[in-house]
């Protein structure tokens, strides 16, 4: 009888079957909006050049990857990238400068998920839009000789714009993931796969020993057919310590262990520095003494930092999301940010520094 009964309350199968609305494949969208000889110089070169910082070739120059937590406001993130871009001029000797876009954002529970689901703001998804207006940024900015770095959160959204992406990074939350492993696999772009959220670093090196080998993958070609994906491995897969629950992650100590426990499993790998998130203790205004802190480790002979991330933005701090209502021009709506002013100087204080052990 009380079988019978939870039948009769409980909603069948049917009753929850979702919608489904189709896409463009990843060979449509590039056509639609497609690569410029100057936006494809620009990966391609950028991506060399990261790759020889991260594989010890370019030994005096470090990597930065700046910009805002999350993509939200096209022509905020248009100022913000002519700025960077200047700025990443004007220190290209001592510093490789690469811009934060993020349109993907992991919840623990839920909130806004980024651009490519909700670009309208509106609390309700529309990833076609959102698709399209991502890949449209990327090209502008990368036009701008200004390289672009983003997380890989949802494999599927990967082909439709991983061709314009210089550097790229997977999340604490799915760096354990066999799907993310494998996807890194795939990609011929150098990325950085997190600690996890305990701030556990073996989850990083596993990640980096499978995403290093070859794997057969279920996915999607770029004509969007069902498809085994042959991946060929990725030997630019390194660590990126960010700090967890127990604490920071990128004192000397920390950076030691991380470089003992890539040596035990025969990785010789170099390491970023997120200077935001559990290493600043969440607190943005932390992310200036890390960065500084991070620079000198490196010249105080820790060759195996590779370059540290920012997370930066026009105006500092953050602002509530609010579906549908009016936001502050320049300022995140996701975690909070160092504003233009400090990213300037402190970009700056960075070089002198580099410059300074160059010239000696």
């Amino acid at each position: 009888m009380k079988t019978e009964t939870l039948a009769q309350n409980v909603n069948t199968t049917t009753d929850r079957t979702p919608n489904s609305l189709p896409l463009p494949s990843p060979d449509q969208l590039r056509d639609a909006i497609p690569r410029t000889p100057d936006s494809k110089k620009t990966v391609n070169h950028s991506r060399l050049e990261i790759e020889r910082i991260l594989a010890g070739k370019d030994d005096h120059r470090l990597l930065v990857v700046c910009g805002p937590c999350s993509i939200h406001d096209i022509n905020a993130s248009m100022e913000y990238a002519r700025r960077l871009a200047n700025l990443a001029k004007s220190v290209e000797d001592e510093i490789a400068i690469v811009m934060r876009t993020y349109f993907e954002k992991p919840r623990s529970v839920v909130g806004w998920k980024g651009l490519v689901y909700d670009p309208e703001l509106a609390g309700a998804s529309a990833p076609n839009n959102g698709l399209s207006i991502a890949r449209r940024l990327l090209t502008q900015i990368s036009e701008m000789d200004l390289p672009c770095a983003t997380e890989f959160l949802n494999p599927v959204i990967a082909p439709y714009l991983e061709d314009l992406i210089s550097y790229g990074a997977i999340g604490a939350r799915t760096a354990e993931s066999q799907i993310h492993r494998e996807l890194v696999s795939s990609l011929s772009i150098p990325i950085g796969m997190k600690n996890d959220m305990q701030g556990d670093l073996q989850s990083a090196v596993n990640a980096i020993q499978s995403a290093n080998q070859a794997h057969s993958i279920f996915g999607i070609d770029t004509q969007g057919a069902p498809a085994i994906i042959q991946a060929p491995g990725n030997p630019y897969a390194h660590v990126f310590l960010r700090g967890g629950h127990q604490g920071p992650n990128l004192d000397r100590q920390s950076i030691q262990s991380a470089t003992e426990s890539l040596a035990s499993s025969t990785l010789k790998r170099p390491i970023m520095l997120d200077c935001s998130h559990a290493n600043s203790n969440k607190d943005y205004r932390n992310q200036g003494p890390n960065a500084i802190n991070a620079t000198q480790l490196f010249l105080d002979d820790s060759p195996e930092i590779a370059g540290i991330m920012l997370e930066s933005n026009i105006i500092e701090g953050s602002q509530r999301f609010q579906a549908g209502n009016k936001h502050t021009y320049g300022q995140s709506i996701t975690d909070s940010c160092i504003g233009w002013n400090e990213t300037e100087m402190l970009v700056h204080k960075i070089a002198r520094k580099l410059k300074f052990r160059r010239d000696r």
